[in-house]
């Protein structure tokens, strides 16, 4: 289990200690990169070994300059988009392309020096996530003749989706198969749990299931092959071209269209896109960090920027943080920023060992992981989640997709930032001087109270336009302080400044500090999401539900205290080991109680949870409980085998540890459990024969121990009022069967 205090060391010394987990994670990362990059690079238009020098060089280059702790660095297909528009705009030109990559990799580093990171947050995120599904349309149109074996010449993308439906009857089916047996893995993959399939990613599975049906149809040679009565050809032209010489693939920019306006325009996008994504990733990434970590946003910048240049003159494409990779080295148990350095090491070994094998790799296979991803980046649970954050943020993310898909990015953002403005205008029923006038002379302020208490009142519209200023106002604030923010004098708050303040208060807990959110009584939003934008309509009475009626009445009848109002100070649940990469955001409807027999304190509360980074992104609500305990008890975690795969046994025994502790006298236990802890002496002792006997007769529960209080839940969604009653016995009994004795 984590321990958020001993926070490894970023420099050598980190590297030393930290050099098993580190070294791990990052054999899983480059498992993940080697596929990602290859098909990255053919998306973009560009050599597979673009793709792959890339990646090696946001390992082995950004790991040197950057200022994040645990993400990756390589290439995206948040860009692919970008370089295909480049390629049009500068004459299908790559080298003119590299030189433009090569020049805004320069700009990002003068924009670090500058510490103008923060303009980032000036993009609305559904904006953001707009552009990116818009993106994700594209990768799919194009990626889905390659995985069908058809082409388009539609000028479009519309066209290009249409092309697919049209172009079904000339599938080529050998192509076709190549492509559903990957797609067909990436979709259940997480469904198998054996350790056997889980060790190697999906990505590299997809790559492997393509090279026996390679062999078996002969795609070295060019050839016909009859199938129910038609002859489709195969050849050496359906694999990836991966010279002999890997140097071979190096290319040099040319800066000949540096005096125009497309290659201003292409140097414009690349920097835009690849920066707010690297920033946006960045911070996603910070809340996956179990020792809680800040990235220095400034630095990061400076980092990518450098690497950037440095892929751009290569031959190379632009480097970014990325976030499906860094969750994979957050989930590998990675320790310190070194192991992207040994991810992208793992990158120059597979490219000199496996060449090989990866000139048997068929474009179909890069084709359906792009497909997957491309389908991911705009999927239905995309607009859902826009839509669980408020109609209007459905509204900003589509209006952004269908401006992109009809223009291009720069006017999709531009249009996307325009509609956001336009609707907030409207709900906060002000004119258009006086709406700027609200956001920029506001009249916000920080008071520091006479007891130490920072009280910041936010006043007028608090949008995405007000992002910095408001960072501005709270640099004054040092760091693990109490906090009170007021929102009761705005007349309009939107999702960027909750995910803003949200953010504030994260980095503010984690120093030891108290940050409160008071205010939005009298605000009212189209969801019930507690980042939605919030307007003013004058005092409303809150309403109470019937579970909350009932709840209440329960209290009552029990002795019990309770509250139903939202309360942010979470901080005592992000001690337990389930929250260290699952951001807390607040809970509700609390009740507690005091048990007589054990003298122990408990609290049954719902809370809201995240798990993921943005477009992968989930927010859960569910029902914990908390027992403080009399007494110290050994620190464990408890819960159903293979239902949480956080803890990967071949991870522990790699980096020294024990791994899920086996009881042999008891088979049916552990069979059903998997337990794991830091001292398997004291567990063993603790877990005795009446404790075990329990927990094989009851159904089963996450439970988890940080030493001085037990977490326990069953369901991950709110309990009802009859589950709550059932989760408190649970938990009592539990107690009893511990055998506890209280602290004298």
């Amino acid at each position: 289990m984590s321990d958020s205090n001993n926070i490894p060391s970023n420099g050598f010394n980190g590297l030393k200690k930290n050099w098993r987990n580190d070294f791990s994670a990052a054999l899983s990362v480059s498992l993940v990169a080697l596929p990602l990059a290859l098909g990255i690079a053919v998306a973009s238009g560009v050599s597979p070994m673009s793709g792959i020098l890339s990646a090696i060089i946001g390992g082995v280059v950004t790991t040197f300059f950057r200022g994040g702790h645990l993400a990756i660095n390589g290439p995206a297909a948040g860009l692919i988009a970008v370089i295909l528009g480049g390629l049009v705009v500068l004459e299908g030109n790559i080298n003119y392309v590299l030189a433009a990559i090569v020049v805004s990799g320069a700009i990002q580093v003068m924009l670090g020096f500058l510490k103008m990171g923060r303009f980032a947050k000036l993009l609305p995120s559904s904006v953001l996530h707009g552009i990116l599904a818009a993106i994700g349309v594209i990768i799919f149109a194009k990626q889905a003749h390659y995985a069908l074996g058809t082409t388009s010449n539609a000028n479009t993308t519309i066209g290009t989706l249409l092309d697919i439906f049209y172009k079904l009857p000339e599938i080529n089916p050998f192509v076709f198969l190549v492509a559903l047996a990957g797609i067909l893995t990436l979709v259940f993959y997480k469904k198998v749990n054996y350790k056997f399939i889980r060790i190697i990613p999906a990505p590299m599975w997809v790559l492997l299931l393509a090279l026996p049906i390679v062999f078996w149809f002969d795609f070295f040679n060019e050839h016909s092959i009859s199938f129910f009565g038609n002859e489709y050809a195969v050849g050496p032209k359906l694999l990836i071209d991966i010279p002999k010489n890997p140097l071979d693939s190096i290319m040099h920019p040319d800066f000949g269209m540096i005096g125009t306006g497309a290659f201003w325009l292409t140097v414009l996008s690349i920097t835009m896109i690849a920066s707010v994504e690297t920033l946006a990733s960045a911070r996603a990434v910070d809340k996956l960090d179990p020792y809680r970590r800040t990235t220095n946003l400034n630095k990061d910048l400076v980092g990518v920027g450098f690497s950037t240049m440095v892929s751009g003159a290569l031959g190379g494409l632009p480097i970014i943080t990325v976030i499906v990779r860094s969750t994979v080295n957050v989930n590998s148990n990675a320790k310190t920023k070194w192991s992207n350095l040994y991810h992208g090491i793992f990158l120059i070994l597979f490219v000199l060992i496996l060449a090989p094998v990866l000139r048997s790799v068929p474009l179909a296979a890069l084709a359906a992981i792009l497909v997957h991803t491309g389908f991911k980046l705009a999927s239905p649970k995309v607009f859902k989640h826009a839509y669980d954050q408020g109609v209007e943020q459905l509204l900003f993310l589509s209006s952004t997709l269908f401006i992109t898909l009809f223009t291009d990015l720069l006017y999709g953002i531009v249009g996307g930032i325009l509609v956001t403005l336009l609707l907030h205008m409207l709900l906060a029923k002000v004119g258009f001087l006086r709406f700027f006038k609200m956001i920029y002379k506001s009249g916000s302020k920080v008071y520091q109270l006479e007891n130490g208490v920072f009280d910041v009142k936010l006043k007028g519209i608090s949008n995405f336009l007000y992002a910095l200023k408001l960072d501005k106002l709270l640099e004054e604030i040092p760091q693990g302080s109490t906090v009170r923010v007021d929102l009761s004098q705005t007349r309009l708050v939107d999702l960027s400044i909750m995910e803003n303040l949200i953010e504030f208060k994260r980095i503010h807990d984690n120093e030891g500090g108290d940050v409160k959110l008071i205010g939005l009584d009298n605000h009212v939003a189209s969801t019930s999401h507690n980042r939605a934008l919030k307007i003013v309509t004058g005092r409303v009475k809150k309403r109470i539900t019937q579970r909350q009626i009932r709840l209440q009445k329960m209290a009552i009848a029990n002795g019990w205290s309770f509250d139903r109002e939202v309360d942010w100070n979470t901080s005592y649940l992000r001690n337990f080991h389930f929250f260290d990469s699952r951001p807390i955001e607040m809970k509700s409807n609390s009740l507690q109680g005091l048990d007589v027999e054990n003298k122990a304190q408990w609290e049954i509360a719902d809370i809201v949870f995240d798990e993921g980074a943005l477009l992968a992104l989930e927010v859960y609500q569910t029902t914990v409980q908390v027992i403080r305990l009399p007494s110290p008890i050994p620190r464990f975690i408890i819960d159903k085998e293979g239902l949480f795969d956080k803890i990967f046994d071949r991870v522990n025994v790699f980096s020294g540890g024990k791994g899920d502790i086996n009881f042999k006298k008891y088979s049916g236990f552990s069979n059903k459990f998997q337990l794991n802890g830091e001292d398997e002496l004291a567990i063993r002792t603790f877990f005795t024969d009446d404790l075990i006997h329990f927990l094989e007769k009851n159904e089963i529960h996450h439970i988890e121990s940080n030493g001085e209080a037990l977490m326990i839940f069953k369901y991950l969604h709110i309990a009802r009022t009859d589950e709550v009653k059932n989760m408190l016995a649970f938990g009592l009994d539990l107690l009893r069967h511990m055998g506890l004795k209280s602290a004298s």
